[in-house]
């Protein structure tokens, strides 16, 4: 199995192709929206690609849950995550630390959540399952 080192060696590359963003932008931190500018139509490419690169399925809504990013009223209530949404996320999202969002889960915050590292510890997480 690669190492982390080598997941997010591979995580970024394809993030450089899928964005068209310079190698020094890719920080574990940097997020796809904000701070590598990706919109929706691109998550679809990025899940292709990933998917390619690692020889892994990733089913869909599993990176990207889009129950919440649609505004199920289950789950988002005036603009924020409701108690029933951030169980989803926990649920769905393992990989993902949530501590902060939690505090203040507004929606449009949601998209901090996806950063480069996010993405990383899900392909480690699905490659620990697939070995």
């Amino acid at each position: 199995m690669p190492s982390q080192a080598e997941i997010f060696q591979k995580v970024s590359a394809t993030l450089v192709d899928a964005l068209n963003v310079e190698q020094d932008e890719i920080t574990p931190s940097a997020t796809l929206q904000g701070d590598l500018g990706a919109e929706s139509i691109d998550f679809l490419d990025i899940v292709f690609r990933l998917e390619r690169e690692f020889g892994i399925k990733i089913p869909r809504n599993e990176l990207f849950p889009e129950s919440i990013f649609q505004g199920d009223p289950d789950f988002v209530q005036n603009g924020k995550v409701t108690e029933k949404g951030l169980s989803e996320l926990r649920q769905k999202m393992p990989f993902a630390d949530l501590s902060k969002f939690e505090k203040n889960p507004e929606l449009t915050a949601i998209s901090d959540l996806f950063t480069v590292e996010m993405i990383a510890k899900y392909i480690e997480g699905k490659l620990k399952v697939k070995n």
